[in-house]
């Protein structure tokens, strides 16, 4: 479940460190109660930016498929193999 603090608690930054790591989700701050920013511990950020990656590629993939952009991998393999003499 999101953890929601007020602005004013950012002066406590071990405290917001604690809850960023123990929690793995993002922190979320509000000013006069409306969001204003998101804090996360570098691994949460780092696992968020590898799905977002993987997911662009997939959608690369989708639309290459839909277009006929694409060849059997056993064929793939086979001339592979063969350049390479394998």
């Amino acid at each position: 479940m999101p953890q929601i603090i007020p602005i004013k608690e950012l002066k406590n930054t071990n405290g917001i460190s604690e809850m960023c790591h123990n929690s793995k989700e993002p922190i979320f701050v509000t000013k006069n109660g409306y969001g204003d920013m998101v804090f996360m511990s570098m691994d949460t950020y780092e696992e968020l930016f590898r799905k977002l990656e993987l997911y662009k590629e997939i959608a690369i993939s989708e639309k290459q498929y839909q277009e006929g952009k694409y060849k059997d991998a056993r064929l793939v393999l086979s001339e592979i193999e063969k350049k390479y003499d394998l």
